[in-house]
């Protein structure tokens, strides 16, 4: 009789310290999730708003003095633009499908390949932003040193500092 408490008693215990386990990872994954998705507001509305403005170029007069080659890079940096907002904006319509659907685990993981591809991208468009609008003002050289500048900070802070501080 004492060994069938003990043995009821420690599987219970088991059971308990198991749904305690399994509270704490539900726990993170939200945290993890609500963090996730307050990353993704900041960079949504500067990427929405670099895809609006640059919707608008080809409406202005100065466009039609673009040559082929500016106009080439001006809609390389659209379409990179829009990609960037479709990657950012990915978790949403994935949490969109999936609710309720207990998925959270899988929410978590892919919207954070959104967010490290949404990051990368938007870091490569404003460099090309750079590049099209030094390359219309001042020059070519200019362009490329000036768009090789931005690129390289923005690869160092946004993954050499944290690299750095991961050590």
């Amino acid at each position: 009789m004492a060994a069938a408490y003990v043995r009821r008693h420690a599987a219970a215990t088991e059971s308990s310290e198991r749904s305690s386990d399994e509270e704490k990872s539900a726990e993170q994954i939200t945290r993890n999730w609500n963090e996730l998705l307050q990353e993704l507001r900041v960079m949504q509305t500067g990427v929405q708003i670099l895809t609006g403005f640059l919707l608008t170029v080809p409406f202005t007069d100065r466009f039609t003095a673009l040559d082929d080659r500016q106009r080439t890079v001006y809609l390389g940096l659209l379409v990179g633009s829009v990609l960037t907002t479709c990657l950012i904006v990915a978790p949403v319509s994935f949490h969109r499908v999936l609710f309720r659907k207990q998925q959270r685990p899988w929410l978590v993981k892919a919207s954070n390949v959104c967010a490290r591809l949404g990051l990368a991208a938007l870091g490569l468009v404003s460099a090309a932003v750079v590049l099209l609008v030094f390359d219309v003002v001042v020059g070519t050289t200019a362009a490329v040193v000036a768009s090789l500048i931005v690129l390289a900070l923005f690869v160092g802070l946004w993954l050499g500092v944290p690299l750095l501080a991961r050590r």
